[in-house]
């Protein structure tokens, strides 16, 4: 059984880190490690996304490319992530405050299934893209701009916050009947010793449209006589 952690504010990593600590930058394989931890890198298939496990096919599917929090001001591109050879999720450029990652090997945002979305909390340099999703309250809306132009919609119906070492991958990532999207980031305590943040928040959330692009909404965008 997964241990959720109470909704606290702990202490996070300070800003900016010891100069000693940015020789970690260029290891970007330890830094992905320590950014997001066991629910993307336990060895077990249930522990990280899978590969065509749910279809990702039809209509609705199509690339996303920018990901939107209007509750936190975030708009952020959308870089591909894939699991290496250990079933490692990776993460977005440690470098970028401003990125986050969709599973490309999973599924589209806004078709049948869980799609999974990552991004940091916090980077060297300060605060990132998701640094408030454990402040965000059901309700919330998320908005993900697709390579055909359209907006899938969402609505965050949960926010909760799981020890890294009791991670409910199988709630997590598991396939669903209906479009669903899981943002996922780092939490808890920051403890250098025990590497890194003990927690990642997660932040559930259903399709509640999908958006046709705006030059195709009637009254849009319409150029007025001079």
């Amino acid at each position: 059984m997964s241990t959720r952690i109470p909704r606290e504010r702990p202490s996070r990593r300070p800003f900016p880190r010891p100069i000693a600590a940015a020789g970690l930058i260029p290891a970007a394989a330890a830094v992905l490690v320590l950014l997001l931890g066991s629910p993307l890198t336990e060895p077990s298939t249930s522990a990280a996304p899978r590969p065509g496990a749910t279809a990702t096919a039809g209509p609705s599917a199509s690339r996303p490319v920018r990901v939107g929090i209007p509750a936190l001001g975030v708009d952020a591109p959308l870089v591909d992530l894939t699991l290496d050879s250990r079933g490692r999720l990776g993460v977005p450029d440690p470098a970028e405050r401003n990125l986050a990652g969709w599973y490309r090997d999973g599924v589209t945002p806004g078709s049948p299934g869980t799609a999974v979305v990552v991004a940091h909390v916090d980077t060297p340099t300060g605060p990132a893209a998701f640094a408030g999703l454990d402040t965000l309250a059901p309700g919330a809306t998320v908005d993900v701009r697709r390579a055909d132009r359209t907006v899938a919609a969402f609505r965050i119906y949960a926010i909760e916050e799981f020890e890294k070492r009791d991670f409910p991958s199988a709630r997590v990532y598991g396939a669903t009947e209906d479009a669903q999207l899981r943002l996922l980031t780092c939490g808890g305590a920051y403890d250098p010793a025990a590497g890194g943040y003990q927690a990642n928040v997660v932040a559930f959330a259903r399709l509640v449209s999908i958006r046709p692009p705006e030059s195709a909404v009637p009254g849009e965008n319409v150029p007025h006589d001079s």
